[in-house]
């Protein structure tokens, strides 16, 4: 009777599984084996087991290759479309009309035993035993040794119900953890069931699925096989492994070794065909030797894999800080006035014509698309006739590529991220860098002021205007073709073809 009154499950499967770096890159967190067998599979298996066999599991990042479950487990997939941006409150909400009589559990654990065979009347949320060290913090304590497993009863479905709509409709709702839901003043509202810390594993990281299991197919990494080669050590000497913020173009990971940081750079979804990786490879060739770039520990040219020396403490450019404006453009123009070259070009107008083709025919997101087009095409011949030199430029000088950090005393900068650097006026940085920071006129003038120290003159700051126009284009295409990837980037993407519709207007009008 118990197991028929535990009637169902909802598994939450849809999250990138950021901290599986870089197994996630290829393989979604509840396919990833230990002992053989996929870490969702075990779980289905147990509930069935368990005498549950109406299960839900919520899908989302490489969401296809869950398919293979429907027929054999005889199971339901729900897909949270908005899986990049929102976190598993939302997956839930999006099945909460199954809730009650219910498991709710995540994808990326491993039980040793099944945890879903003793029956109970009231719902639960396992946690690991720990000790309490005062009666205050009883329930503030179980955040930190949840095991993710909870069973929600017929009688208290209404509530969580109204809670996850609540969390939902509030301005951090979208990226919140459902167990928010099971929370009221930091007091458990279920009762806590207490396992073994043995019982559970969580497999969040990289290091997580080695000690579980060895042997793991999913431990055979292209990226671990590199950085044994490239530093000479075993696997078991890559440690640490940290999943960076998921970048435009790339997915990189921090990682330590023999008492060193390092990063590890994989080239994200169709960057293929964006990016040559052969020219960027020239471009730190180039830099070699003048203290610019990250430190290159290992490029490859033909598949973009990175390696680079960690700075600790570094942080980004705030594009809000005047003091940080000041140094930043300084180190900017003193990179130009170097006058490096390569053997490349960046033509900003062949470029958006070659986004614009990796769509295929499929038709801008932007009715007005042409019409912009073909008044940002219009000012090319007013660019040309004002462009006085061109050098080594980076193309995407952009405030999270301005590293500012300490040694032995002295604030160093560094440019990161040179994939789309190549031979260009190198105002296009200016602009790149303001578009990039959705600043508006007032304070794109601004940044040209501090760049040209009071010096730019009238024709220099029109074309600066028009290459935040045709650079707005570009990356709205760009982004285009990124989304029908499936990376979406939402408010940016918008105001990147804002930006190609604002300022192509400004060389009429100073005319």
């Amino acid at each position: 009777m118990k197991k028929e009154q535990q009637k169902n499950a909802i598994i939450l499967a849809a999250g990138f599984g950021m901290r599986m770096v870089p197994i996630n890159f290829e393989t979604p967190k509840g396919l990833v084996e230990v002992n053989g067998q996929p870490l969702i599979e075990r779980l289905i298996e147990q509930l069935q087991e368990a005498g549950v066999n109406d299960i839900t599991v919520v899908v989302g990042y490489l969401k296809e290759q869950f398919d293979y479950l429907r027929n054999r487990y005889d199971l339901t997939l729900v897909e949270n479309p908005y899986y990049s941006e929102k976190n598993n409150l939302y997956s839930l909400s999006l099945v909460s009309e199954k809730i009650g009589d219910t498991f709710i559990l995540p994808c990326d654990i491993w039980c040793k035993e099944n945890p879903f065979l003793t029956p109970s009347e009231k719902s639960f949320y396992m946690v690991y035993d720990h000790q309490i060290s005062s009666p205050t913090d009883q329930n503030k304590a179980y955040w930190d040794k949840m095991t993710g497993i909870a069973y929600i009863a017929e009688g208290d479905a209404e509530w969580l119900k109204n809670n996850l709509q609540c969390i939902l409709e509030e301005e951090s709702g979208q990226t919140a953890f459902w167990e928010e839901a099971l929370y009221e003043k930091d007091q458990l509202l279920v009762t806590p069931k207490h396992i073994a810390t043995t019982s559970v594993k969580q497999i969040n990281t990289f290091e997580d699925l080695r000690n579980a299991d060895e042997h793991s197919v999913h431990l055979q990494s292209d990226a671990i096989e590199i950085i044994c080669q490239v530093l000479g050590v075993e696997a078991a000497e890559v440690e640490e492994i940290t999943a960076l913020k998921k970048g435009m173009t790339n997915r990189s990971f921090l990682f330590s070794c023999q008492g060193k940081q390092y990063i590890m750079r994989i080239p994200g979804e169709g960057t293929d065909l964006l990016i040559n990786r052969k020219e960027e490879a020239a471009v730190y060739k180039a830099l070699s030797g003048y203290g610019i770039c990250d430190d290159i520990i290992y490029i490859n040219p033909d598949n973009g894999y990175k390696i680079t020396g960690f700075i600790d403490s570094a942080r980004n450019c705030d594009a809000g800080n005047p003091d940080d404006l000041i140094k930043c453009m300084a180190r900017l123009r003193a990179f130009h006035q170097l006058g490096l070259s390569v053997e490349h070009e960046f033509n900003i107008f062949e470029q958006i014509l070659f986004y614009e083709n990796l769509r295929q025919g499929q038709p801008s997101l932007y009715d007005d698309y042409e019409a912009v087009k073909r008044s940002i095409f219009a000012l090319r011949d007013y660019i040309e006739e004002h462009v006085e030199e061109k050098v080594l430029t980076h193309i995407d000088a952009v405030p999270d590529n301005f590293l500012l950090y300490e040694k032995d005393g002295e604030e160093e900068i560094r440019l990161i991220d040179w994939e789309y650097a190549g031979m260009q006026d190198p105002h296009v940085d200016v602009a790149m860098f303001s578009i990039y920071s959705l600043y508006n006129k007032e304070e794109i003038d601004r940044l040209i002021d501090i760049y040209f120290e009071g010096q730019c003159s009238t024709p220099i700051r029109l074309k600066i205007y028009c290459y935040v126009a045709a650079c707005g284009l570009l990356w709205s295409n760009w982004c285009e073709y990124k989304r029908l990837l499936g990376v979406e980037f939402g408010d940016y993407a918008h105001q990147q073809f804002q930006y190609a519709r604002d300022f192509a207007a400004y060389l009429p009008i100073a005319d």
